[in-house]
């Protein structure tokens, strides 16, 4: 017998933020992230006549959602804080109804709303995920039940066929694995400004903490087997620098390259490709170790009309994926009939969009010869709601290795309240372990991540935690947000 579809009524929504410093600067594409604001969401939520309470969080990074080189993170911030708002109002405003209900009326008149204001889908959706994970934590906590059983059980009541009339049928426990996936593999970032030996460690990349920080040092401590490298578009910096990665990483390391949008084409891309090709080092590197190339080309630039025939011109090419440009619901669909050959997987993006993602590359597999890829990739994800929700559904969609950054890039949890930190250690030390400074900080062991903890609690960490310490914040009021949001000095 099919369970009934629990009726959703939501009741509340709070927001408040925790200031956040980065341990060095992180460089990705035309950004240089040095301090952010962590947002938290708290949704009171009424579940068939009962209130339940969930939480989301997300750090708010500059120059992701939008690539505007003109403009300072100071003058993005409140589009950001705009499209959360609206979110917020919209699930306020929704007429109670199953969780699938809900969401695709909130997506659907986001999605509206940000094409009349000129918000781009990327960005737009982030509000919506917001709200999506805050309704998804409430209600695996009511139901006392893990986010894979209730992903599993469909108990969301969701229509794939209402997302993509292609999926019209589908299941989702037709592309989700029977069960959770207990481990899963670190795969560490290469920021564009990491150094790469003790020897590249400086005034300006030095941390102020004996956590590990160039990238053999990291090799050392957690055992790394698994990498992301970005690259910059730069043929005179990249080919050096993927030289010396080749040496240091060597035959045995695997890894994906991340273009971060700074290609003006495939083509373009393909060139520097074939410069790489001529050093033999690189070649082998690439030959024996390359999992797949993400965004080369700039996300306006992803569904060119001459994309297709410059894949089609490519035969021996690495696998594509697309990320930033997986903006709107038919991204994916699109992008696979140009020749891309699968998606990264982000919570900020939508857990729903996910399942979505995962049931047409399932479809997808039947069809071609090519692998195709559904990655998980981070948006420096920190512990311990967005990185516990961000691993719970890379263990629900199965998804072996994911692109880890947060703990190298922040100080474990030491910016978080003590109370926080304690529920870390006392109820998940099999994902954090108290650092010798007194902090938790993430357990990475022979390059993996246990999530034993994780997978036996509902959807992120197994206690709803108390966030009452942080400053609390109204997304209209965006001044007064940076203010409290962003961190002195």
């Amino acid at each position: 017998m099919t369970a009934s579809i629990p009726r959703l009524d939501i009741k509340q929504v709070d927001f408040r933020v925790l200031p956040m410093r980065t341990r060095f600067p992180f460089k990705y594409g035309i950004a240089s992230l040095t301090a952010l604001p962590h947002l938290v969401l708290q949704a009171d939520v009424e579940i068939d006549g009962v209130l339940a309470k969930g939480i989301a969080s997300e750090g708010l990074p500059p120059k992701w959602f939008t690539k505007q080189p003109d403009t300072t993170f100071e003058e993005d911030l409140p589009a950001m804080l705009e499209v959360i708002g609206h979110a917020a109002d919209l699930a306020l405003s929704a007429t109670p109804s199953s969780f699938f209900e809900l969401w695709f009326n909130i997506h659907e008149t986001q999605s509206a709303w940000a094409s009349e204001t000129g918000h781009p889908s990327l960005l737009a959706n982030l509000g919506v995920s917001l709200i999506e994970r805050a309704l998804l934590d409430a209600l695996c906590r009511h139901l006392g039940c893990t986010i894979h059983t209730i992903l599993r059980q469909n108990q969301l009541g969701l229509r794939l066929g209402d997302v993509r009339p292609e999926l019209a049928g589908a299941e989702p426990s037709a592309c989700l694995p029977s069960r959770p996936l207990s481990s899963v593999r670190a795969r560490h970032t290469v920021g564009l400004g990491d150094p790469l030996t003790p020897a590249d460690v400086n005034d300006e990349n030095r941390a102020e903490d004996n956590l590990p920080l160039d990238l053999e040092s990291c090799i050392r401590a957690y055992g790394l087997t698994h990498f992301k490298v970005k690259v910059c578009g730069d043929l005179e910096l990249d080919l050096p620098r993927m030289e010396v990665l080749a040496e240091l990483l060597g035959s045995q390391a695997l890894f994906t390259l991340d273009g971060n949008e700074q290609y003006s084409s495939i083509n373009a891309f393909r060139e520097h490709w074939e410069a790489w090709q001529e050093n033999e080092k690189i070649r082998a590197f690439l030959d024996t170790g390359l999992l797949l190339v993400e965004q080369p080309a700039h996300r306006d630039e992803t569904f060119a009309s001459n994309v297709a025939s410059e894949f089609a011109a490519w035969d021996d090419r690495p696998a594509f994926i697309i990320d930033e440009a997986d903006g709107a619901i038919d991204s994916l669909p699109l992008s696979l009939t140009l020749g891309y050959d699968g998606v990264s997987h982000k919570n900020c993006k939508g857990i729903v969009k996910g399942i979505a993602n995962a049931a047409s590359l399932a479809r997808e597999r039947q069809k071609r010869e090519r692998p195709v890829h559904l990655s998980g990739e981070d948006l420096a994800n920190v512990g311990p709601i967005a990185l516990f929700q961000d691993l719970a559904m890379m263990a629900a969609l199965g998804i072996e290795h994911v692109e880890r950054n947060g703990h190298h890039y922040f100080k474990g949890l030491s910016a978080w309240p003590e109370s926080v930190q304690e529920s870390m250690l006392e109820n998940h030390d099999d994902l954090y372990g108290a650092h010798p400074e007194g902090y938790p900080a993430l357990v990475i062991k022979d390059g993996m991540l246990d999530l034993t903890s994780m997978n036996a609690a509902p959807f992120g960490p197994s206690e709803l935690l108390d966030v009452s310490a942080l400053e609390r914040v109204d997304p209209a009021d965006s001044e007064g947000f940076i203010r409290t949001g962003m961190p002195a000095g």
